[in-house]
């Protein structure tokens, strides 16, 4: 195994902080429009971070090669995603809108996975300029700021392959540069078609263009941050029932989307995933929408309100319209268990995903079988396709990890001072992307309680998950150094 190249390492870095600024400088002209009192703030955070960039992408520009190895490709990731948000806090540090960095970090990291988790307690009270950059966050990390940069890669000749596994992206399958680029521009259009899409059916409801893009970038994202103190809460029936619908959208492969531009509809009802997926939703749906009858006494809101949430959950979007936390037990009990479900692979949902619960369902299924007769021979298909035994220990071995981490991370938030509840809550929802929990994190609450420890913890833990923890961790190995 060749010795990490470093320099490629910096130079994607560079370009993602190259990026980075150019989203901040959008962020200008929002705080002109509104006279918010950010110009100067958001203006230093653009150029500091563009300086940071440029420097760092021409003083290592000339040292490139062409492939990044798997190792390079885990470093580059990782490490970006690290100093996008050390990046990310400076509009708010700048403009004392989160003043405490470990705050703004949170908040950046939370925004960039597209968590949803947040630590300010009154929205509604932050600059235009400042909103419009929070959810620009999640609109950014939502493909992946890798996904992003592939589009730029092209120029430089820089394989990015491993840069896709690595960032647990949309691309594991497509191993042909050409192919990846194209993949990745049609990616690229039909996030921001959707997005459009969305930002135009809002404001059709009513929501005005600030709100209606915010939200938008938030929703196609799966991200959650809104713009008002209770969130989705605030809005009318119409407005929560459209983004019901794009949040179930975003939780699809975002692949399924392409074959539907291309008129090929047929292949949604044949993805084993999607057909899990939909099934899930409506199943749960219904479940949720009967149990919370008595509760609300009127169906047509149990039902908004139930599908509202479980679209929320399982794609890991965050928005809330209700504070579940007041249902039947039952209900809090399958809201809290559909937190461990995810969204579907290539999609900007997050979580465990369903294609692997599928796989592992059937796995369990075939070791049943093999208990009455050991001899047969039967090999697990997904869409049609035999899974590897390196394929199935893959999944196992990334399951396993995760509920590792949760029990593991659950302790230790517990140790930081929370009741068992908050503490496994917190753990979960920010290694799934879902934003708020249960307990002193749970839905009319956020995450400011929260020690520095834990806020540092769960930081780490957002990156974690959205990274789909074999990229991070496997820096902490011995074998990741060796030559």
């Amino acid at each position: 195994m060749k010795s990490i190249h470093i320099p490629l390492v910096l130079n994607i870095i560079g370009i993602c902080l190259i990026i980075e600024g150019l989203f901040i400088a959008i962020d200008i002209p929002i705080s002109i429009i509104y006279h918010d009192g950010t110009l100067i703030p958001l203006m230093e955070s653009a150029c500091i971070t563009l300086i940071f960039g440029l420097v760092i992408f021409y003083i290592t520009k000339s040292r490139l090669i062409k492939k990044p190895s798997i190792k390079e490709s885990f470093l580059i990731v990782t490490f970006s995603w690290l100093f996008i948000s050390l990046f990310g806090t400076l509009p708010y540090l700048l403009s004392s809108s989160i003043p405490n960095f470990i705050d703004a970090f949170f908040e950046t990291v939370s925004g960039f996975t597209t968590t949803g988790s947040s630590v300010v307690n009154n929205i509604e009270a932050l600059p235009k300029g400042i909103l419009f950059w929070r959810a620009e966050t999640h609109w950014i990390g939502g493909l992946g700021i890798i996904a992003l940069v592939v589009v730029i890669l092209p120029s430089l000749k820089v394989s990015g392959h491993h840069l896709f596994s690595a960032e647990g992206s949309f691309f594991s399958n497509e191993k042909t540069h050409p192919r990846l680029i194209n993949v990745a521009k049609r990616l690229w259009k039909t996030y921001i078609l959707l997005t459009l899409m969305e930002t135009i059916a809002l404001m059709l409801a009513k929501m005005d263009w600030f709100d209606a893009i915010c939200h938008s970038f938030a929703t196609i994202a799966t991200g959650g941050f809104s713009t008002k103190n209770a969130s989705i809460a605030d809005y009318s029936a119409t407005i929560q029932y459209i983004i019901t619908l794009f949040m179930f959208l975003s939780g699809m492969n975002f692949v399924l989307h392409i074959s539907i531009l291309n008129g090929k509809i047929k292949n949604i009802f044949k993805n084993e995933e999607w057909r899990m997926y939909a099934f899930i939703v409506i199943g749960v749906t219904a479940l949720l929408t009967f149990k919370n009858l008595e509760f609300y006494n009127n169906f047509e809101n149990s039902f908004r309100k139930s599908i509202f949430q479980v679209v929320s959950i399982i794609t890991a979007t965050g928005f809330i319209t209700e504070n579940y936390e007041l249902w039947p037990q039952f209900s809090i009990l399958i809201t809290f268990l559909i937190m461990f479900i995810g969204a579907c692979v290539g999609s900007t949902g997050g979580g465990i995903k369903i294609a692997r619960h599928i796989i592992l369902i059937k796995s369990l299924k075939i070791q049943f079988q093999k208990i009455t007769h050991p001899n047969a021979i039967t090999p697990i298909r997904y869409n049609k396709k035999i899974i590897s035994e390196k394929g199935l220990n893959s999944i196992s071995s990334f399951v396993i990890i995760y509920f590792l981490t949760f029990i593991f991370g659950s302790i230790f938030m517990m140790i930081t001072g929370l009741d068992v509840k908050s503490a496994s809550s917190s753990v979960i929802t920010t290694l799934g992307g879902i934003g708020p929990g249960l307990g002193i994190v749970g839905p009319v609450n956020n995450f400011a309680d929260i020690s520095v420890f834990g806020k540092v913890y769960l930081s780490f833990n957002m990156i974690l998950g959205r990274l789909e923890i074999i990229s991070v961790l496997s820096l902490f190995t011995k074998s990741f150094y060796k030559i």
